[in-house]
């Protein structure tokens, strides 16, 4: 703060010093989500994904979150594409039954 502003509960003049330096940050950990299986086996290979980012610092979800909802984005695109047409059978020659 300034002369001009002391901090709360400190009389003008005075400083107020602080305990120490700043704490550090705290390692990375997991969060303990649990990931329930949706049966779709692309989906749940990118769900389980997630799990890699309990073990980074934050600068390196991005990369996790990026690859997984890239992965997700082509599972639902996926979805959305027409199947082939089916083959059409051949026709039969006619039965011809003379004896």
């Amino acid at each position: 703060m300034s002369d001009l502003m002391p901090e709360a509960g400190a009389a003008p003049g005075e400083s107020v010093e602080t305990a120490g330096p700043a704490p550090e940050p705290a390692a990375p950990a997991p969060l303990g989500v649990t990931r329930t299986p949706t049966g779709h086996a692309e989906v749940d290979a990118g769900l389980e994904r997630l799990a890699d980012a309990d073990h980074l610092p934050a600068e390196g979800h991005i990369e996790v979150y990026e690859d997984v909802h890239r992965g997700l984005r082509d599972a639902l695109t996926a979805l959305d594409a027409r199947p082939a047409p089916a083959p059409v059978p051949a026709p039969m020659p006619p039965y011809n039954n003379r004896s």
